[in-house]
């Protein structure tokens, strides 16, 4: 998708760089010719006051002044009378009224820009008023100069804009230079996004050579695709694993359908049925597993509760069909967690039908409480021990896998579906717990550990194992 210009980072930073440096050669331009400004106008009116007070001195002393008033063409003087009427003056004023109505002050000398009168409408001088002494009164000599605009000077005003122009136009263009460079790899990384789909998720996005904020944002994008890979290997496999495992009982329905069909005066209906029956049973202890797996994955919310272990435990021995194990139980009252009381069952019967399948005969189920010193009210813990050929230590995370089984397993039963360990480990985790197969003198020892819950009376359980210890 094409990014429109205007809406483009680079193109808002282009234009707010503009604007910036518009706003900053503008004024840096006005003060500029502000101070030049001020500058030519006090040696301006030093000038003036220097030929007024040339012409003042000559008038103390003669009475007139002999020769010309003024030094300069531009420059203009006139001399008032202690009546205030105008002696003498320069040729540009003969004949017209005094240029300006103020006197000198105490300082002998005053100054003002003076606008319209006898300069003409728009034109404005510096007009200063000196005074000098005569016999009958102080006499008051004016000298003025046409005063300075305020750009000072058409070239000085043409070369300032000129150059104000030139540093805006570079400070733009630098702007833009260094924002573009900068986001070169962010577009190198969009491009390259753009291209990455589920056939070619191995691929990554470029990594810039200077450590900087985008580095930081192409590593982790590159993390991000590592863990999708990851996770997209996974589904494929699960998916590939899970045909495999339907595909075994369907397999089965198949081939005894077909052999009835082949010769239906050979088949028992009766045992027929008891086949189908058990690959039926199978198919649906597989798509069940693969429902829980589902919900699991999707982060299905819990609904926890305070959960006695001990009366969970006695529930679900109940509820098992009578086989040729021997269950055994060390079941300390009074320890509650707080979780999911239907998902902490479904791992407790997979871990009983894990032992069942694997125990030569006994399975000893055991809930005791462990202090902790992150958790005040402690943790709980859940044991489920079986006298079988055990798990090998380097294989103990292997079995957590989904659809993953010991060569053993699978020589001696293959009615599990592969998925009841990792259901119980990852149901484990999701109540904040752990789940894993601790070393033992025999057989597999597969221990949960959960946080007990908060409001856990200790005293409870204590009284629990008075009433037990009398009886």
């Amino acid at each position: 998708m094409k990014v429109n210009r205007n809406d483009s980072i680079i193109g808002r930073i282009t234009a707010f760089c503009a604007v910036v440096s518009i706003l900053l050669c503008t004024l840096l331009a006005i003060i500029l010719l502000n101070a030049v400004h001020r500058y030519a106008s006090s040696a301006l009116a030093s000038e003036t006051r220097a030929d007024g007070g040339r012409v003042a001195a000559t008038v103390e002393t003669r009475g007139h002044v002999p020769g010309p008033l003024a030094q300069q063409p531009q420059r203009n003087v006139q001399v008032v009378d202690h009546q205030g009427n105008v002696v003498e003056s320069t040729p540009a004023l003969r004949g017209k009224p005094r240029m300006a109505t103020f006197t000198a002050d105490r300082q002998n000398t005053t100054q003002a820009v003076v606008c319209g009168g006898v300069f003409g409408e728009g034109n404005c001088s510096i007009v200063v008023a000196q005074s000098a002494h005569r016999p009958e009164g102080y006499w008051t000599v004016y000298s003025s100069s046409p005063a300075i605009p305020m750009y000072v000077d058409s070239g000085l005003a043409a070369l300032v804009g000129g150059s104000a122009i030139v540093l805006i136009t570079s400070i733009t263009y630098l702007g833009n230079r260094i924002v573009t460079a900068a986001l070169r790899p962010v577009n190198a990384i969009r491009r390259e996004l753009d291209e990455i789909n589920a056939s070619n998720i191995a691929r990554r996005v470029p990594v810039p050579a200077r450590r900087d904020e985008i580095r930081e944002l192409a590593d982790t994008i590159n993390h991000t695709l590592t863990r999708l890979d990851a996770a997209m290997t996974q589904q494929r496999q699960f998916a590939s694993d899970a045909s495999h495992d339907l595909r075994s009982p369907i397999t089965a329905i198949h081939a005894e359908l077909e052999d009835a069909l082949l010769a239906p005066q050979d088949t028992s209906v009766s045992s027929l049925s008891s086949t189908i029956m058990n690959s039926v049973k199978r198919l649906e202890a597989i798509v069940c597993d693969l429902l829980t797996i589902t919900k699991l994955d999707a982060g299905a919310p819990a609904v926890n509760a305070p959960v006695d272990l001990a009366a969970l435990v006695e529930e679900e021995c109940q509820m098992r069909p009578q086989g040729t194990k021997k269950f055994l139980c060390h079941l300390e009252r009074g320890i509650q967690v707080c979780a999911d009381r239907q998902r902490l069952g479904r791992l407790l019967t997979n871990l009983l039908d894990n032992a069942d399948r694997h125990a030569d005969s006994t399975i000893t189920i055991t809930v005791r409480h462990e202090p902790d010193s992150h958790r005040p009210a402690g943790i709980a813990v859940l044991e489920v021990q079986d006298d079988g050929p055990g798990v090998d230590p380097s294989k103990r995370e292997f079995v957590f896998q989904r659809f993953a089984r010991l060569d053993e397993a699978r020589n001696k039963d293959a009615g599990g579906s592969g998925l009841g360990l990792p259901i119980a480990r990852q149901i484990a985790e999701a109540a904040c717990g752990s789940l894993r197969i601790e070393d033992s003198a025999r057989g597999a020892r597969f221990v949960l550990r959960l946080p007990c819950h908060a409001q856990d009376d200790i005293t409870a359980r204590s009284a629990a194992h008075s009433a037990r210890g009398s009886s």
